[in-house]
């Protein structure tokens, strides 16, 4: 007979408070949950109370063994409400055929087209640095926001970036995590001005675009390209998935950069190897597809920065229907939540997990660790569409930013901020000095 989770008691919900006032962040307070009730636990909260599945195991059964009963879709919350039917909170067939449509864009075959514009944005916003200080969570939002649109949507973002950007933000802090948890209907002021105007700009690239196309013979390769020609999608259901990838897109990799610096600011040795190899690799020359393959000790520190602080932190899904997992039971309707980031930091897989070491990911050591123990991107079917992209994108920003600067990060104490992604707050302020040629 399958039994219901534990929950806290009042001397761990105590404990755990004094760690999240401590740390100033909830995940303090879930690997309190996680030590002492283990890795199936219940969150009481008044209108709030998920169960919570962390390791391998857990991973496993909520992106693969048990895809199709736990449901990503939640009709109330904000996220919904704005992505609509978005490829981020669909489910089922309707996901897969969307997902279909849009992989095209992602595909690896496309990623070598994709690095000139990555190089150029980050030298078109690097080039304005001096050597006062700056928030590089700042800083690297601007440079993804623009990759972003102009290669998913063949665009420059920069007559828009100033205008725009205060509507972005604001729609980030709409969908992030709060009291809409427990209070539903919570005044959110602000957000539907800030959704007005980012919806006015997609709608006119769409309109911009679809006259484009009726004019030329060419085939498109980018996405809104792709989805315009896609047959029967409407303009609400191509501005969905752009606004999925405008918001959640550009977000994941800024925070996978933001959190790479910080690491690298905070460990001078792994910053002159990883400085050493660019130069080794590149010298001079530009980025490419190509020579990020060589980049391996980079690479390590990516997969390092994901791990400790993997963007997606906590996943959630829905139970459609009963389930049980390790003995416990899960009823019709309960949000479930999985975490990367405790997973992340199980003593079982990852030796010291608190510690930053990137050689925890040679080879040798990545084949002893049970699949689904890493999972920055999520897994199975659905994991990140843009995964491959992310990835290609933070190597050659961080390549092409230590080619051409000295890192002196200025503030090494950060918390952790459960937003969209998961940031360092204040930020990450650093100065950059530009190197000698």
């Amino acid at each position: 007979m399958s039994i219901f989770p534990p929950s806290p008691d009042s001397q761990t919900g105590l404990r755990a408070l004094r760690a999240m006032i401590r740390q100033r962040s909830p995940l303090a307070a879930l690997a309190v949950f996680h030590r002492e009730l283990g890795d199936v636990f219940r969150v009481n909260l008044p209108g709030f109370n998920p169960i919570t599945l962390v390791g391998p195991e857990a991973n496993r059964f909520v992106l693969v063994t048990q895809r199709d009963d736990l449901r990503w879709r939640a009709e109330h919350d904000p996220i919904t409400r704005l992505l609509r039917n978005g490829l981020l909170v669909i489910d089922g067939d309707w996901h897969d055929t969307m997902r279909s449509y849009m992989n095209p864009a992602f595909h690896r075959r496309m990623l070598a087209g994709y690095v000139e514009a990555m190089v150029r944005y980050t030298d078109q916003i690097s080039a304005a640095w001096d050597d006062s200080p700056r928030d590089m969570l700042a800083e690297i939002r601007r440079i993804t926001l623009l990759i972003l649109v102009e290669t998913m949507f063949k665009v420059d973002f920069s007559p828009e970036m100033d205008r725009l950007w205060p509507a972005v933000l604001r729609l980030l802090g709409y969908i992030s995590p709060g009291f809409w948890l427990i209070w539903r209907d919570m005044p959110r002021p602000g957000y539907a001005r800030a959704r007005r105007q980012v919806d006015r700009y997609l709608y006119g690239l769409i309109q911009a675009r679809r006259e484009a196309l009726l004019k030329s013979n060419t085939e498109p390769h980018d996405l809104l390209g792709v989805l315009i020609t896609t047959p029967d999608l409407s303009d609400d259901l191509i501005r969905d998935q752009m606004l999925t990838m405008l918001i959640a897109g550009h977000d994941t990799s800024t925070a996978l950069l933001a959190w790479a610096l910080y690491l690298l600011g905070c460990h001078p040795t792994a910053l002159v190897q990883a400085r050493t190899e660019v130069e080794t690799v590149l010298g001079d020359a530009l980025p490419t597809l190509e020579t990020m393959t060589e980049l391996r000790y980079l690479e390590r520190i990516i997969n390092e920065s994901l791990r400790l602080y993997p963007p997606l932190h906590i996943g959630t899904r829905t139970a459609a229907v009963d389930l049980e997992f390790g003995g416990y039971a899960i009823p019709a309707g309960t949000r479930v939540l999985y975490s990367p980031y405790l997973t992340h930091r199980q003593p079982e897989y990852w030796p010291n997990p608190d510690c930053f070491d990137p050689d925890r990911f040679l080879p040798e050591q990545s084949h002893t660790r049970p699949a689904f123990s890493f999972v920055p991107f999520g897994g199975g079917s659905r994991i990140c569409i843009g995964a491959a992209f992310a990835q290609v994108e933070a190597k050659v920003i961080l390549a092409r930013l230590l080619q051409g600067f000295e890192l002196e990060l200025l503030q090494s104490k950060v918390y952790l901020h459960m937003g969209v992604t998961l940031e360092p707050r204040p930020g990450v302020v650093m100065v950059a000095r530009r190197r000698e040629k």
